[in-house]
């Protein structure tokens, strides 16, 4: 039996590294076999691409080099990790997946949709994953919390109307896919939160 893809989206400091060791852990209950990775990176030449991609530089860099560098890092993580997994029947937890080149290189960067869909039939063809929980939290808390906690990287030092266009596009993404995507209220307790991801998990868990 295939495995299972569940992605964890949400803009900058929404809490996906503290809730992703929940997940896992509701995985290890379940006794299942599953891989957690992140994009971009996931394979030493996908993270290779992700410092690049998120290094500080003086150099302008093309909205489309970018997006160019995001599908190449994905091209070889599905290849070398996502779709082996899935096809042993191991579930594979994701932190980032193409939602978020929707939300920050399409809805942020403001490209075209449609260049975007090409790249992703190209890499990933009909590839989209079983369950997607998207965090969710006020675009100021978030930058806030993400600064408390290391030195800003590239996307991270994106002004504030660029985060509030990456926020707005993933609940546009969730309204439009009801049936992948529930939208978590990161701006309640931590205990809160995570009751409304186990919430979610078991849902999805009574489906397989």
């Amino acid at each position: 039996m295939r495995g299972k893809f569940i992605t964890i989206e949400g803009t900058e400091g929404v809490g996906k590294t503290t809730n992703i060791e929940f997940i896992q852990s509701w995985m290890d209950t379940k006794k299942l076999s599953y891989s957690i990775t992140r994009e971009p990176g996931g394979t030493p030449l996908a993270e290779q691409i992700r410092e690049l991609l998120l290094a500080p530089r003086e150099e302008s860099v093309s909205s489309t080099a970018e997006l160019l560098l995001v599908f190449a890092a994905r091209a070889q993580h599905l290849n070398q990790v996502i779709e082996p997994m899935l096809g042993e029947g191991a579930w594979v937890l994701c932190d980032r997946f193409t939602d978020a080149t929707y939300a920050y290189q399409g809805a942020g960067r403001l490209m075209r949709d449609d260049l975007i869909r090409e790249l992703e039939l190209l890499v990933q063809g009909s590839l989209q994953p079983d369950l997607t929980l998207i965090l969710d939290i006020p675009v100021q808390v978030g930058l806030a919390r993400a600064g408390e906690r290391s030195a800003p990287d590239r996307f991270e030092q994106e002004q504030v109307a660029f985060f509030d266009r990456v926020r707005n596009r993933y609940l546009q993404i969730a309204q439009d896919n009801p049936q992948r995507c529930i939208v978590i209220d990161a701006s309640r307790s931590l205990e809160g939160v995570q009751a409304q991801i186990a919430e979610a998990l078991e849902s999805f868990w009574e489906t397989v």
